[in-house]
């Protein structure tokens, strides 16, 4: 599989003879940075992941070194993991045997399997993030609930701008311009919606979000889950647990799309919906 990179709005094809995903599959480097991160990291996430009812069973796409499904386990939950790594499910299987390896195209359950299904930070990875979204709705329940978590790279607003396109002033201009086209394409020409691709910063040591390849933000993936047959319940730029009152201003109001990430929160139409496009 290749994928394609691009150094702005336009995507160009690039002779590429491993996919972005493959180079995870036995990246020793990301897994024991993974590995690394405390379980409150993944609280909120964790949290909105509870299925609904308490015995439905719960999946983690992307579940790294296991955290969130051990604390999911933990609480009760049926709860199951994929990964793209070897390296990291050979650590997340220290904490279940539910945690195994996928392919990170096609996930390997039945329709509707889930009552729950989540991923964070993953998204802005995946060589055909459409895709990726379609797969996790189809594995849901109806009823049930997605939850999706990435970076905003369009981010116009705010600060610690640890990625290069969300760095000054005239990227953030550039951000704005381009989050307003994506809401004029949606509503003019939603058939030729499609993430931007970017050119992935490979450095040593492995640091996170710089490899990322997907420009991802909250517009795009309200549009996505909204067309797979969601209705979206919450759109939040932070994706971390912070003081209520801080939080409630935070995403008070549409300020929420320009700044910091993009935390989701969808709910599965009944069987009887048609998805739309």
């Amino acid at each position: 599989m290749s994928f394609r990179v691009n150094s702005g709005a336009e995507s160009r094809p690039a002779e590429v003879t491993m996919s972005h995903q493959d180079s995870y599959t036995h990246n020793e480097a990301e897994a024991e940075f993974l590995a690394s991160w405390d379980q409150e990291f993944y609280a909120k996430y964790t949290d909105t992941l509870h299925p609904t009812p308490p015995e439905g069973r719960v999946l983690d796409v992307g579940c790294g070194a296991g955290q969130v499904v051990d604390r999911l386990t933990q609480a009760g939950f049926e709860a199951w993991g994929v990964d793209v790594s070897e390296p990291n499910i050979e650590r997340a299987r220290r904490f279940s045997q539910r945690c195994r390896f996928y392919n990170g195209s096609h996930l390997p359950f039945p329709d509707g399997h889930f009552s729950s299904v989540g991923a964070l930070n993953v998204l802005e990875h995946v060589d055909e993030p459409e895709a990726f979204i379609t797969e996790l709705v189809r594995v849901t329940a109806p009823g049930g609930r997605v939850v999706l978590s990435s970076p905003n790279f369009f981010r116009a607003l705010g600060f610690h701008d640890y990625h290069p396109q969300m760095r000054g002033l005239r990227n953030k201009w550039r951000n704005w311009r381009r989050l307003a086209e994506k809401r004029r394409q949606i509503a003019g020409n939603p058939a030729g919606v499609r993430f931007d691709r970017m050119t992935p910063i490979m450095k040593e040591p492995f640091t996170p979000d710089d490899d990322a390849i997907i420009a991802t933000n909250p517009v795009e993936m309200e549009f996505f889950l909204t067309r797979n047959g969601c209705d979206v319940e919450r759109v939040e730029c932070t994706d971390r647990s912070v003081a209520a009152p801080v939080d409630f201003l935070l995403n008070l109001g549409p300020w929420r799309y320009w700044m910091f990430n993009a935390f989701l929160v969808a709910r599965k139409r009944g069987a009887d919906h048609n998805p739309v496009g």
